[in-house]
Parts: structure tokens; C-alpha cells; sequence
């Protein structure tokens, strides 16, 4: 066979193969039956093996997964991905909707309803009607590239059907990775009978699956996908007006879409709705939390606008947790890396949301002490957002009298240090109910330190799990992180259960581990209120760890991100000499200290120290090009006007946003004089 003859009929093959999984996974309506389909998948993979040539990233032979990966690039969203708001209470509903009748007075509202899957939020990116790349949502704006996970999910369509109609120039569309429940259940009988730990729930299970590092087992998974938002659109037809004429758009492109939603034009009959989908989602084949509430209409959502976290125009209404009672036995008391005390039930085993339950959390003794929990008490514990569970109440009606009262530890359960509530919160931040160990060689803490460095998203070390680091630790061969970088193969294999392979694994993860971008062992030095967006936020402005350390509290404080408490939290940090010698270890062990994500023309910049806001259509710029120009002059971007706001860039049909800023007095601008101020 000639490659030409090949190409045409590897085309056919590949399209018809298409059409049958969309029939099959997106529409529920199989055209085929599985002999017939497993006979043209066949002769696809021949026809591969015999032009390779004739593989491409959407062929349907690409869905079973490649090879392994060490870890996921980052990857930047081209438009934001933010959260909802929450609710659980249809009277906030209606000051919800009252809120947004007051954001545009006199127009008249239409709202989507959908079903709130509870999954995995994800960006799909397509250019020229193929699949391209996807990624997590990350913390909005950078997140997970997950391309080759997702393309193993046969409802993601690796090219959009389009007919004789131009595909998007790009297109960039939101959904959520789900597990069914039937799929759930699937995956737990495997793991039970490999004696795996099962996953908690199907949201545990869709997350997990995700973020293996092989594709390949994320093939085996049987995750599905519903797609209901778009991030950035460029093509040459028209765009759809609202949210119900996009969902309809999706669909007819591919997509898999909710399956139900309901149309409203007043507060009753979202709560109408919201009762409607409570009673219908216990039908669906796939865990539901909620109800997402939505304007339709996306000239009236550009002028509701956003806060700088969620949506002006959306929320989310949460059902109430599914509740269960169960007999408290005990309550012991975990020591954190930071040294933070935990109270955390002991109860009698019970079913709850699908999992069995025999510990919850009790977050802190004033906690314990303010819903009077008793030991023996009969209690009322839920799934804190269906996923963490907790002690929500004393059932007080079952009491005997022989209940007795939890006392709080006087000192440390692990070490027998002293421990404080840090002059109640005056120098930390908080708010005086988190006890802590004052001892910073507390095995306990040292083990979470340990923990933290080598886990996934800090300094990723294979292997650097809990049963590690515990024999690490006990064993006295570490203290701290920059003892890691001192073991020997012949030491790691000394310890229990320990073979060569894991060994050598281990070294070579560490060794790797010295690759990462300074934010990531920032992150890992565990510096009390620093966390990802923190560490980030720090290594931008600043082109080494040493620099940061070097930056008294106010210099700190003009750091994005960074208040009085992370900035005299890290300047107390190096403040102790044995931070400072751990510093020198780690430099000398090899680690890297120098930032890649430093931009030292954002930081010198001529818009550097000041905050804008974009509002309205601009003439010629796009939103995201626009803002992409005051960062690169080292601005910042908000979505909302505040009295702390620099400027505000407006164009036509501003809105709400230019009110505020004429209220607040901030300066107002158009694009032209915004481009001359760019220097353009």
C-alpha cells in the first residue's frame, strides 16, 4: 500500500472511530457493537505500525496513554480560572440575586442552573479544532499540564466536529473530571483485592487518578467529563450570548455538556430549581454537591464583573452533608510540622457518604470546648465539603452521666515540651486557639518537616513518604532536610524493608530534587503562613533566596502577597542561627537558590508598586494583552476597584467598575493614553 493510499484511509479509520466514540461516551447511544468497533481499532493500530508516520496527537490510538512522566509542567492559564462563592442557604440565594439586580438596575435577569459535579476542575486548549494540551486549575491562574491524562478520557473529543463550518482559531473550554459511581466502585474492588488503600470517595478517586505520572494507569481509570465554560475563544464566526446558547454550542462541537439544567427569571424559581436538581441528582450515575447558579446573559456578567476571587454574577448553592451519629471512645492529640496540637476523634466505626468513618477532626480546644464534647459522648459527625470529616455535634438527649471532660494536654504529647498559643496570636497571626510545641527538635515535627520537603508540589522525592521518614528520623541518620543530602546507599539500605532499588530510587530523587526552582524549597522550609502562592510571589520579586532573607519586614511587605504576618513570620525564620546554618548546608549540598521566575523589569518597571483594573471593551487591546503589559512593566492586575487602586483602564460599556472608581476618586484612563504611558 502506497503512504498516500494509507494517509486516506488512516482518515477514514480515524473519523469513523471518532464518531463512534462520541455516539458511545458523550451521547450514551452506541452505533456499534463492541466486535465491530474493536475491528476497526485493530486495523487503525496496523495501519500504524505500518506508516508510524501516520500517528498524531488525535488519533484515537493515543488515548491509551504514553509514556511515564518525572513530573507535570506548569502550565499558565490565558484566562484565569476562579472559584464560586459558596452557599448552603437559599436566604443567601436571594441576597445573592438581589445583589446582582443592584449591579445592573433596571435590566431584566434570565438564569442557568447545572448540576455541580463534584470532580476535578480542568482547561482544555484547542487550536484549529484538535486537541492541544490541558491542564488543572491549579490556584487560577497556573496550574497542572496534564495533557496526556486527559487524553486518555474518550469524552474529550481530540477534534471538534464542526462539518463544513472554520473550527475556532483557538478555543480554551472548562469543565470537570468526574468518576461515575459505578466507576468508583470498580476501582475500589481492584485495589481491595491487591490490598491497596481505597480511595475515600469518587472526587479522592478523579483527583488521584489525574495526577499519576503515567498515563497509562490514568487509561485504566474510567473517568468521564462535563464541559460548561469557556476561557479564551478566538475565532472567525460568531461567539455565543449567554450561557444556555453556549452550553448548546459545546454540545453541537463535541462536547459532553450537563445533562439537565433549568432556566429561571426569578428568586423563587431558582429555589424551585435548586429543590428540583436535589431530588434528580440522586439519579444521576455520578456524585453531585450542588447547585451552580449562573447569569445567563455574558454582556450582563462583564458588567457584574468579579471580585478578585470568584465571580460577580455566579454561586454555588452546597446541600447539606450527609450526617451521621456514632460513639466518641477517645480523643488523641497530633503534633504537626509546625508544631500545631490537633485534637482528632477516636469514634466507633460508622458509614458516612459511602466511606467508613473511625476518626474526625476536632480542630482545636476551644473547638472541644465550646460544643462541650465529652469523651463517650454520642456525636454528630459530617464531611466537611464531603471530604474531611468532622465532630459537628454532641447528641446531649443520650448522655448517661458518665461522660467524662477531654483535658487538654499542658505539654507536648510527643515530646513532653513546653507548648504555647503563641501570646494568642499577637506574633503569629492567628487567632489564639492553635497550640504549639516550642521544641523544634520534636520528632514529631521533625518527621512532618521531613514529609513536607519530599512531597509532591514541595521538592517531589520519590519515595520520601511516611514509612521513610520515620525510620530517617528514629534512626537519627536525619534531623533536618539538609541531612537528606548527606545519606549513602549503604545507610538507606541498613533500614528495614529497605532493597536496592528503593534505595538508589531515593538518591536519585534527591538528587533531582537540587533542580528545582527556588519557590519549591522556599515552600519546603516550612516557614509558618508561606505557602505555594507565597513562595511564588517572593521568588518573582526576587532574584535569589538569599535575597528574600536579606529583605527587612517593610521591604518584604511590598512583595505581592506578602502582609505584616508572612513578612515578620520569615524575618523571625532566619532570625534563629540554626535556620541560617540550614540555609548554608542546603547551598552547599547544591540546591538552587536562584529563582527563575524572577523578572527583574516587572520589578523595575515603570508601572512597579502600582495596581490596575481593566473594565469595558477596549478599541484595540485585548484583556489579557493589555494586562500582560502592566505586568511586564511590573503592575499588577485586580478585578475589582478599591481605594488602593492605582488606575482604572476603561472602555466602552464599563460598567460598574468605572462608578466605583469616579466614588473612590481613582484616576480613569482610555487606551490611548493608557498605550502612551506603555510607551508604545
Amino acid at each position: 500500500m502506497k503512504l498516500s493510499e494509507a494517509q486516506a484511509r488512516h482518515a477514514r479509520l480515524a473519523e469513523e472511530i471518532r464518531r463512534h466514540d462520541h455516539a458511545y461516551y458523550v451521547q450514551a447511544q452506541p452505533t456499534i457493537g463492541d466486535q465491530a468497533y474493536d475491528k476497526l481499532y485493530r486495523q487503525l493500530l496496523d495501519l500504524e505500525q505500518e506508516f508510524p508516520s501516520l500517528v498524531s496527537p488525535d488519533s484515537p490510538s493515543q488515548r491509551v496513554g504514553g509514556s511515564p512522566v518525572r513530573e507535570f509542567a506548569p502550565s499558565t492559564h490565558l484566562v484565569p480560572m476562579l472559584s464560586l462563592d459558596n452557599t448552603y442557604s437559599k436566604e443567601e440565594v436571594v441576597a445573592f440575586v438581589n445583589r446582582v439586580v443592584k449591579l445592573l438596575p433596571g435590566a431584566k435577569l434570565g438564569w442557568i442552573v447545572e448540576p455541580k459535579v463534584d470532580g476535578l476542575a480542568v482547561n482544555l486548549r484547542y487550536e484549529r479544532g484538535v486537541f492541544i494540551s490541558g491542564s488543572t486549575r491549579g490556584d487560577g491562574t497556573t496550574g497542572d499540564d496534564i495533557t496526556a491524562n486527559l487524553r486518555t478520557i474518550r469524552s474529550i473529543p481530540t477534534r471538534l466536529i464542526c462539518g463544513s463550518g472554520e473550527p475556532p482559531k483557538m478555543l480554551e473550554v472548562r469543565g470537570e473530571v468526574f468518576l461515575t459511581k459505578a466507576g468508583f466502585e470498580k476501582i475500589n474492588a481492584e485495589r481491595r483485592a491487591s490490598g491497596e488503600e481505597l480511595f475515600a470517595n469518587a472526587r479522592n478517586a478523579a483527583a488521584g487518578s489525574l495526577k499519576q505520572l503515567d498515563p497509562r494507569i490514568v487509561a485504566r481509570r474510567p473517568l468521564d467529563v462535563v464541559i460548561y465554560g469557556l476561557g479564551r475563544v478566538e475565532t472567525a464566526g460568531s461567539q455565543p450570548a449567554g450561557q444556555g446558547a453556549l452550553l448548546e454550542w459545546l454540545k453541537g462541537l463535541g462536547f459532553k455538556t450537563p445533562e439537565r439544567t433549568w432556566t429561571c427569571v426569578s428568586p423563587e424559581e431558582l429555589i424551585e430549581a435548586i429543590a428540583e436538581l436535589d431530588a434528580a441528582r440522586k439519579g444521576f450515575g455520578y456524585e453531585t454537591d450542588g447547585a451552580v447558579i449562573k447569569l445567563d446573559s455574558f454582556a450582563q456578567r462583564e458588567k457584574a464583573g468579579f471580585t478578585s476571587k470568584a465571580p460577580r454574577w455566579a454561586i454555588a448553592y452546597k446541600y447539606a452533608s450527609e450526617q451521621a451519629q456514632t460513639r466518641l471512645r477517645s480523643i488523641t492529640v497530633q503534633v504537626g510540622r509546625t508544631g500545631a496540637l490537633t485534637p482528632v476523634a477516636e469514634l466507633e466505626p460508622v458509614l458516612l457518604a459511602g466511606s467508613t468513618i473511625s476518626r474526625a477532626t476536632l480542630h482545636n480546644e476551644d473547638y472541644i470546648r465550646d460544643k462541650d464534647i465529652r469523651l463517650g459522648d454520642m456525636v454528630t459527625i459530617e464531611k466537611a465539603g464531603e471530604v474531611i470529616p468532622a465532630v459537628v455535634e454532641v447528641v446531649a438527649d443520650s448522655r448517661t452521666g458518665g461522660e467524662k471532660k477531654f483535658q487538654f494536654p499542658k505539654t507536648c504529647p510527643e515530646c513532653g515540651s513546653k507548648i504555647s498559643r503563641a501570646g494568642r496570636g499577637e506574633d503569629a497571626g492567628e487567632d489564639g486557639s492553635v497550640w504549639r510545641c516550642l521544641n523544634p527538635d520534636c520528632p514529631a515535627q521533625v518527621r512532618g518537616r521531613l514529609e513536607h520537603w519530599c512531597s509532591r508540589g514541595v521538592m517531589d522525592i520519590e519515595g520520601g513518604g511516611e514509612v521513610l521518614v520515620r525510620q530517617l528520623a528514629s534512626s537519627g541518620l536525619v534531623r533536618d532536610v539538609a541531612d537528606l543530602y548527606n545519606l549513602s546507599l549503604s545507610a538507606l539500605m541498613g533500614l528495614e524493608r529497605m532493597g536496592e532499588k528503593s534505595a538508589k530510587n531515593f538518591l536519585d530523587g534527591l538528587e533531582l530534587s537540587k533542580t528545582r526552582d527556588s519557590w519549591r524549597l522556599l515552600l519546603g522550609l516550612g516557614i509558618l503562613h508561606v505557602g505555594t502562592g507565597v513562595s511564588k510571589a517572593l521568588c518573582r520579586s526576587h532574584a535569589t533566596i538569599g535575597d528574600i532573607f536579606a529583605s527587612s519586614v517593610d521591604q518584604l511587605r511590598n512583595c505581592e502577597d506578602v502582609g505584616e504576618v508572612i513578612a515578620n513570620s520569615l524575618v523571625q525564620w532566619h532570625g534563629d542561627p540554626r535556620n541560617r546554618e540550614l540555609l548554608k548546608r542546603l547551598r552547599a549540598a547544591g540546591l538552587n537558590f536562584q529563582s527563575s521566575l524572577f523578572n527583574p523589569d516587572a520589578v523595575a518597571g515603570i508601572f512597579a508598586g502600582q495596581t490596575f483594573v481593566l473594565t469595558g471593551t477596549l478599541p484595540t487591546l485585548k484583556r489579557d494583552d493589555a494586562a500582560a503589559r502592566i505586568e511586564a512593566r511590573g503592575g499588577k492586575v485586580s478585578g475589582s476597584v478599591s481605594k488602593k487602586t492605582s488606575c482604572v483602564v476603561a472602555g466602552e460599556d464599563a460598567g460598574s467598575k468605572l462608578e466605583k472608581a469616579i466614588q473612590f476618586g481613582v484616576p480613569v484612563i482610555d487606551e490611548a493614553e493608557f498605550l502612551r504611558r506603555c510607551g508604545s
